[in-house]
């Protein structure tokens, strides 16, 4: 039982656990903190947390544990404020897509990293944002990957498992930079992926013509262009480098691609078209539709 949860930043995600914790019957109280007020007001009036601040100091007294669902820019600055106020035995974590830019704010914010720290990222979201858009199912049989560093406690690593798996997530673990390599590829390549594709259409002088007659196709593609603008601009620059390189590889591929087609051949079309078909029917489940982030 967690006595006193404390959630940096009440949006979906932040929202999500609060909601599903309080399902689960796994916490006693939820404390809300961000330099928003309304939208604290709103998280209270939802049920989503019992009460709130936007003081961090205010906030992290007595804290049983905390989560930091902070934009990636916004990690830095959270933790400085919290070097001298955060219970030194608590554990705290967070929900950032980029590993390694977190790991490294929070050790710039609090002078070293903090060894209850345990940074993790729930592979779960929609194209929604606001804790409006919160559910209490969001996180079940969703995979949560936690990648502690070396200064890390194992009971605080145990603890912010038992969080995730007390709302139906699975948990699995895995280095820092293995994870910024591998969500590069399957999540934020697939995001800068649908935002220039938008972006492109949206530039082109019949795009009021080509919007109107999109079909399911390109509402599918393009779904995750409604996600929040900030929250993926701080996940491009946060994790550039393996974004960089996956760029690389698809420019790769899409330019022998267009080779294929420029010069008729089929072949080389049907044969790449076949061999995605057959892996994403073989890796992917077709029913399930919600949102990596």
């Amino acid at each position: 039982m967690i006595e006193r949860l404390v959630i940096f930043g009440v949006g979906l995600i932040g929202g999500s656990l609060a909601l599903a914790l309080r399902e689960a019957g796994a916490v006693r109280e939820i404390v809300g903190c961000s330099r928003n007020a309304d939208n604290l007001r709103e998280a209270q009036r939802l049920g989503v947390i019992d009460r709130w601040t936007t003081d961090v100091a205010e906030a992290a007294e007595g804290a049983d544990l905390g989560v930091l669902a902070v934009p990636l820019g916004a990690m830095e600055p959270l933790a400085r404020d919290l070097a001298a106020a955060w219970p030194e035995d608590s554990p705290l974590t967070d929900v950032g897509s980029s590993k390694q830019a977190v790991i490294d704010a929070v050790g710039a914010g609090f002078g070293k990293v903090p060894r209850a720290f345990v940074p993790g990222h729930p592979i779960a979201g929609t194209e929604k944002s606001g804790v409006g858009a919160a559910f209490a199912t969001l996180f079940r049989e969703r995979l949560v990957i936690l990648t502690p560093v070396d200064a890390t406690n194992a009971l605080a690593t145990d603890r912010v498992a038992a969080m995730w798996q007390a709302v139906g997530a699975r948990v699995e673990y895995m280095t820092p930079a293995h994870h910024d390599r591998v969500l590069a590829a399957t999540s934020h390549l697939p995001h800068v992926l649908a935002f220039t594709l938008v972006s492109s259409l949206a530039n082109m002088s019949e795009r009021d013509e080509i919007f109107h007659y999109a079909a399911g196709g390109f509402r599918d593609f393009t779904r995750i262009a409604s996600s929040d603008p900030v929250v993926w601009r701080d996940i491009c620059l946060a994790n550039r480098t393996a974004i960089l390189e996956v760029i690389g590889q698809y420019q790769t591929d899409l330019e022998g691609l267009r080779s294929a087609i420029e010069h008729g051949d089929a072949a080389t079309i049907e044969q790449s078209f076949e061999h995605a078909k057959e892996t994403r029917d073989r890796l992917c489940d077709p029913a399930d539709a919600q949102l990596d982030t």
